[in-house]
């Protein structure tokens, strides 16, 4: 099987920073593969309420992931401050990747990084949406 490969942009629009507890090391010391995913919501959540938004209101528009891509690059320890970078790019008529990369606040050293892709979705019909134009302008490259 090939190896997931993230290509990650130069320029990201988002920054956050998320400490890690000792609920997110695993017995071997270091985070948690299932619990990065965790960390990686939060700064979802952090990353649209920077833009005003919530992740079931985005110009009256929630957003679903469909799915998720990740790449660990070194361990990461309790007590250590990750910095989680996001931007979304690679848009399409109903959804978008969020990119993002997770390194220690303290070495700048390279944690994780990946993407998730969301659809944007109308709860009400229960059905995909258009990207909101302004969600576009303000969270993209």
């Amino acid at each position: 099987m090939a190896r997931v490969q993230i290509h990650l942009p130069d320029h990201f629009v988002f920054s956050t920073d998320i400490t890690l507890y000792v609920g997110h090391i695993n017995y071997g010391g270091h985070l948690d593969n299932a619990l990065l995913l965790s960390l990686v919501s939060e700064a979802r959540a952090r990353f649209f309420k920077s833009l005003g938004y919530t992740e079931l209101d985005v110009e009256g528009r929630g957003i679903v992931v469909a799915d998720a891509a990740l790449q660990y690059q070194s361990e990461a320890f309790h007590g250590e401050v990750m910095v989680v970078d996001m931007v979304a790019d690679e848009f399409r008529s109903k959804g978008c990747d969020l990119v993002w990369r997770m390194r220690d606040k303290a070495t700048q050293r390279d944690v994780a990084c990946g993407k998730t892709g969301i659809v944007f979705f109308d709860y009400a019909a229960r059905k995909a949406a258009a990207v909101p134009e302004s969600f576009r302008t303000r969270a993209g490259i």
